[in-house]
């Protein structure tokens, strides 16, 4: 009686879960037709924002995440690069908790001293506290993006930094990846948005080469696919925001 009991729960778990996706996909055919109205229109205002913007983007094929920074006002006051000696040529363990899921993370300071060093720095400034994953990516590329502070892939740390460091030659990130967003060509764009791997991706160079591995996941992938990226994007796309909010609520190294 209790075995059939637990698979009834389970099989109207299954179904209200489908149920909200229909209805996600449902939404999401109304607002794709409400926008075609208005396509043209957007497509202006997106150009025009790139214009004044630096997009930090991969370039790797259909389906790849965005990020964005906004391009520093002459008048603003310049945020140093921390040191690439921050890093001190050397393994840095830590713990990278997203909403409830504990990730445990290594970070490799001698392969990508620069990434490192200005990842350790915002770490230890607080500057990821309450930030969010605010990204998706699932067919072709797997990706969980984070660490924009203003939450929609428009921020970065008031700088931004090169050389590419580390990235594979043969363009494979495997799972548990964790490795920095950069602008398409632009090797001295990288900010405080990484993205991980949570599947293995092919992310082919660019004029500017691959991207920045700075660490990979140790313990804890399984649970950020069942907890986090399993469940895909808010609208049913491939590519957008995790139906599941995701916030930074731990991340410590040492």
């Amino acid at each position: 009686m209790a075995a059939n009991d637990r698979q009834a729960r389970e099989e109207r778990a299954r179904l209200r879960t489908y149920q909200a996706r229909q209805e996600v996909h449902r939404r999401s055919v109304r607002r794709r037709k409400r926008d075609d109205v208005i396509a043209g229109i957007a497509l202006v205002v997106v150009l025009a924002l790139a214009t004044g913007a630096q997009l930090l983007y991969f370039s790797a094929g259909p389906g790849a995440p965005e990020a964005a920074t906004p391009t520093p006002t002459p008048t603003a006051t310049p945020v140093p690069v921390p040191s690439a000696d921050l890093a001190e040529d050397r393994t840095w363990v830590g713990a990278l908790t997203l909403n409830d899921t504990a990730l445990s993370i290594e970070l490799d300071g001698a392969a990508a001293p620069q990434a490192v060093s200005s990842t350790i720095s915002l770490v230890q400034s607080g500057f990821y506290d309450g930030l969010t994953c605010h990204r998706l990516t699932t067919e072709g590329i797997f990706v969980l993006q984070c660490g924009d502070p203003n939450g929609d892939g428009s921020g970065g740390p008031g700088y931004s930094y090169g050389p590419i460091e580390n990235a594979p030659e043969d363009g494979v990130y495997p799972a548990g990846t964790i490795a920095m967003a950069r602008q398409s060509g632009n090797a001295e764009s990288q900010g405080s948005q990484f993205f991980i791997v949570y599947e293995d991706t092919t992310l082919p160079a660019d004029a500017a080469g691959g991207y920045t591995v700075i660490g990979r996941v140790t313990s804890g992938l399984d649970e950020l696919r069942a907890d986090i990226t399993d469940y895909g994007t808010a609208d049913g796309s491939t590519d957008g925001a995790p139906v599941r909010p995701v916030s930074i609520t731990d991340f410590a190294v040492e």
